[in-house]
């Protein structure tokens, strides 16, 4: 890109936001906000643990069939599946901290 082009697009993106820096700021914010965000924050919560106790429970299942079927690999997958667990639950404890970031920081305060 020519020095003239980036120039241009700094220039037309400048004037785009120009607006979004006229508004007066919030003095608080909505109870409705604050309602719908503790609303989402448990849906998600609940969709994300009941989603990742049926993978786990998964996994396990076809752990114990793999391993039933073929002992000798016993450690292999067992590493595998504790691995596998791992991030499983990580997932449910990523939107648990989400989760209480919403409930507890609120973060659509005005600063």
């Amino acid at each position: 890109m020519s020095k003239r082009s980036v120039l241009t697009f700094a220039f037309v993106m400048a004037g785009a936001f120009v607006p979004v820096f006229a508004q007066e700021p919030a003095s608080a914010y909505p109870a409705d906000m604050v309602r719908w965000s503790i609303i989402t924050a448990g849906f998600a919560l609940g969709i994300a643990s009941g989603l990742a106790a049926l993978g786990q429970g998964r996994a396990v299942a076809a752990a114990a069939e793999a391993i039933a079927r073929n002992p000798g690999a016993a450690g292999d997958i067992r590493g595998v599946l504790l691995l596998g667990l791992v991030l499983i639950e990580s997932l449910a404890i990523y939107v648990f901290v989400i989760s209480l970031i919403l409930f507890f920081l609120k973060p659509f305060a005005a600063a």
